[in-house]
């Protein structure tokens, strides 16, 4: 058990509770075209953001622990640096040294996993999102692997090819596709036989998260494991008649087998096969991974299910051990603001809807599941509609605004967490008029919260876990918006490079601290600057607060 924070003799708490709004995907655009937080009619954030202490903060590359500035942050490392206070290496950097440095090869799964297709002249099949966009996979880790089954003896592996458009260029699938049928060209030598298998848009198979569509699994199922699903001679052929068939970017396309013949897939898993899983990053991996590994499944009907050896590239689950196999070991993140706040005995509160739940509490605790207190810990989630986001841009703000300003108003709490996800999911379809409406729903919302935050005479916090909605459109080198291939404007789905706001709402303040935050932080700080709002002294070796006291 931690020991209860010290108090700060340089801060006297206010009456009400400190609330954190973590903005999903809301950052400052580098771009005045394509920035649709500016675009958008936001006055209430427009006048915090002018008239209270405000600062940027880092939200990517190795302010949240990825491998380079040029890595993307994303909600899950995001969410891990807010929650703990400081920076540990990610999934992406964990997995891109275990790889260069081939220790991954060298570990005793690697081993069981490659030994049990060779004793078994069977399969090995990799499974996973298929881009260099380093949120959940990177193809070079895939590649990398690939070859080292073959050096180890292996004859047959098979890819289960999930499209991305998402962390990646909205229809880059062949950009992935074509050099990597290449390169299985070069390496299908000498007896070994490596092919795309089956695949699909990430939005529709597979890589669903917190049960928001088990559908989308069970879909998956289908397809990667009994070959069960339309039927191409190739991915490439199937990513262009399945575009042409729906208009649909990569992340929405339908699901696809490869077959020879018409009839029989080429890559069903079987007996004794051995499965890679190689998402690193576990919010969108573990309803597959329950698929494979749990005895019963109430969720879908798996037909008959062959007995495969699976593993994943992490442990998605520390508390689940979910899988039971893994590759790489994932960070080891300890004592997290709420342990700390439940030590102290401060009441807390995490709410979120479907989408981001997890990130607020699962994320935010460290990749942890379960609370510190059963008396302190409320979680609430809202059930998200299973609808394209851009069909409902408002997603259910609303609904979390009045748990939120219900909360606020019960006296109960003295620290309020909550995740709007308008930003972010809404951000990555692509439709610039859907999420300047995601916008102005949240700043709608932000006025409800913002009077019962002054009523209860509490603390606003309002940040983001990295910028998405910020950067909507692609921009090339100089800065010139890229056109597509019809002469429109290039839509970016991804999240950007930019740095997100801190704002401190304190209408209550007895000028503590300077109206002046510090600069050139990350969000791993916002950790800090609740603690300290709480009247609480934060813990040593955490980031820095935002806030510089008189």
């Amino acid at each position: 058990m931690l020991q209860a924070l010290k108090k700060n003799p340089k801060f006297t708490p206010r009456r009400g509770p400190v609330v954190l709004a973590i903005l999903d995907g809301v950052g400052y655009g580098k771009y005045a075209d394509g920035d649709a937080v500016k675009l958008a009619r936001t006055p209430v954030l427009d006048a915090f953001m002018k008239n209270c202490p405000v600062t940027k903060l880092k939200a990517h590359g190795t302010a949240v622990g990825m491998p380079s500035d040029d890595d993307m942050g994303n909600s899950e490392v995001g969410h891990n640096a807010i929650g703990c206070g400081r920076v540990f290496s990610q999934g992406a950097k964990l997995v891109e040294e275990a790889v260069e440095s081939k220790k991954l090869f060298a570990g005793e799964v690697w081993k069981k996993l490659i030994e049990n297709v060779k004793r078994h002249d069977s399969t090995l099949h990799f499974l996973g999102l298929f881009s260099d966009g380093n949120v959940h996979s990177n193809i070079n880790h895939l590649k990398a692997m690939v070859e080292e089954a073959k050096k180890a003896g292996v004859k047959h592996v098979r890819i289960h090819a999930l499209l991305d458009g998402r962390d990646v260029p909205e229809t880059s699938a062949l950009e992935y596709i074509d050099p990597f049928e290449a390169f299985l060209a070069e390496l299908n030598k000498d007896g070994f036989d490596a092919r795309i298998a089956s695949g699909g848009g990430r939005m529709v198979i597979t890589m669903d998260r917190y049960g928001a569509n088990w559908d989308m699994v069970r879909k998956g199922w289908e397809v990667h494991v009994h070959g069960c699903g339309e039927m191409f001679r190739n991915a490439h052929e199937a990513v262009e008649a399945l575009r042409k068939k729906t208009g649909a970017i990569d992340q929405d396309l339908p699901p696809f087998v490869i077959s020879d013949d018409g009839r029989t897939p080429v890559g069903a898993m079987k007996d004794h096969d051995s499965v890679i899983f190689f998402n690193f990053r576990g919010d969108r991996a573990l309803e597959i991974t329950k698929a494979f590994e749990a005895e019963q499944l109430a969720e879908f009907d798996r037909g008959i299910r062959p007995d495969v050896m699976y593993a994943g590239m992490m442990e998605y689950d520390g508390d689940l051990h979910a899988p039971k196999l893994y590759l790489v070991n994932p960070p080891e993140i300890d004592r997290t603001m709420d342990e700390y706040l439940c030590a102290t005995g401060v009441p807390q509160l995490a709410v979120s809807e479907t989408q981001k739940f997890g990130h607020v509490t699962y994320f935010f605790n460290g990749n942890r599941s379960g609370k510190f207190s059963d008396t302190l810990d409320d979680y609430e989630e809202i059930r998200s509609d299973i609808v394209p986001f851009e069909q409902r841009p408002w997603m259910k703000c609303a609904e979390i605004t009045d748990r939120v300003v219900e909360a606020i108003g019960s006296g109960k709490y003295g620290m309020i967490r909550l995740n709007f996800p308008n930003g972010d999911m809404v951000g990555h379809t692509g439709n610039m008029e859907a999420v300047i409406v995601a916008m102005e729903s949240l700043d709608l919302c932000l006025a409800r919260i913002k009077k019962a935050v002054e009523e209860a005479g509490g603390v606003l916090v309002i940040s983001a876990d990295h910028g998405n909605a910020d950067d909507m459109l692609e921009h090339d080198k100089k800065g010139n918006v890229k056109l597509d291939k019809a002469g429109a404007p290039a839509r970016k789905t991804s999240h950007s490079l930019n740095p997100v706001p801190c704002i401190v709402f304190d209408p209550e303040s007895k000028n503590e601290y300077k109206p002046e935050l510090r600069e050139g932080l990350g969000i791993s700080s916002l950790a800090a600057t609740c603690i300290e709002l709480l009247g609480y002294e934060p813990p040593a070796d955490y980031d820095p607060s935002v806030l510089v006291f008189k």
